[in-house]
């Protein structure tokens, strides 16, 4: 797996990506580990290398989950780079696997070193997250359809 397969390093130069590698640090998950809670403050990013981690949120006392993130490549807890630096939903290791970790900090550091790294980065989880939301506004609709009709029924 090559970080510049993730989504947040597309269009990086090889120069850019081999300072990124520096502040990557790669580590084995199991299954049934917890990389974070939602709601913990958000100190590390992850990119799925291999394996799979389950995407879960919190409703009430229960643990639901919203997606599996299974190709490589794939980044997740970029709550790090969006204040309040929170994580948003739950991450737990569904396979065993391994994860480049990098910590907020370094990414901070490196961003502040390279101006046109940052933007890059940053015009990347802008993205990221824009196609999150029409995903969202999609699911939504799908809900909205279905609870409509079964209310004129």
């Amino acid at each position: 797996m090559q970080l510049s397969s993730c989504h947040l390093f597309q269009g990086l130069s090889e120069s850019q990506i081999n300072h990124l590698k520096t502040i990557g640090n790669e580590m084995h998950i199991q299954a049934g580990e917890w990389l974070y809670h939602e709601g913990d403050t958000a100190r590390q990013m992850y990119i799925l290398k291999d394996g799979a981690v389950e995407m879960l949120t919190t409703v009430g006392e229960v643990e639901l989950p919203i997606t599996i993130v299974r190709e490589p490549g794939n980044c997740f807890g970029t709550s790090t780079m969006v204040p309040p630096h929170q994580y948003s939903l739950s991450a737990r290791c569904a396979e065993d696997g391994t994860v480049v970790s990098i910590k907020k900090e370094d990414l901070e550091q490196l961003i502040n070193a390279d101006v046109e790294l940052g933007q890059a980065i940053l015009m990347n989880l802008a993205r990221h997250f824009r196609d999150r939301l029409i995903e969202t506004r999609q699911e939504l609709k799908i809900h909205f359809k279905t609870i409509f009709k079964s209310m004129l029924h």
